[in-house]
């Protein structure tokens, strides 16, 4: 999900991968779709549950179909956006440290370069 502030102009909210696929890449933060979830609500969700952030005005970004082979490595990731709710708290806490290193507000134009993205990342990046 790319998450957007008011507070925070040109950025997006953004993590380090721990134990898992693609560790130590930078992240959004995001997830899977619940059984017969919708997409704006599956965003909502992930992005509490992971940073404690509120979402408002959610809507689908974009979409990548994310192979790398030497990993076996294979999804399609749905991109949404959204902004961050200013009637609720609006610093991101890592609520999952198991899975990340923690949360930063970074301007799009300086992300990390591709290779340190996580691949469905580094393809909306490309």
């Amino acid at each position: 999900v790319v998450v957007t502030c008011s507070g925070r102009p040109g950025c997006v909210l953004l993590g380090k991968r721990k134990g898992s696929i693609g560790a130590g890449t930078f992240q959004l933060p995001g997830g899977h779709l619940e059984f017969g979830e919708n997409w704006e609500d599956c965003a909502k969700r992930e992005v509490l549950e992971e940073t404690g952030l509120h979402l408002n005005n959610v809507y689908f970004a974009t979409v990548v179909n994310s192979v790398k082979l030497e990993e076996n490595y294979h999804y399609v990731t749905i991109f949404m956006q959204g902004e961050v709710n200013m009637d609720y708290d609006s610093e991101p806490k890592n609520l999952e440290p198991q899975k990340n290193e923690g949360w930063d507000w970074i301007k799009w134009e300086d992300l990390p370069p591709t290779d340190q993205l996580f691949c469905p990342l580094a393809c909306v990046r490309q």
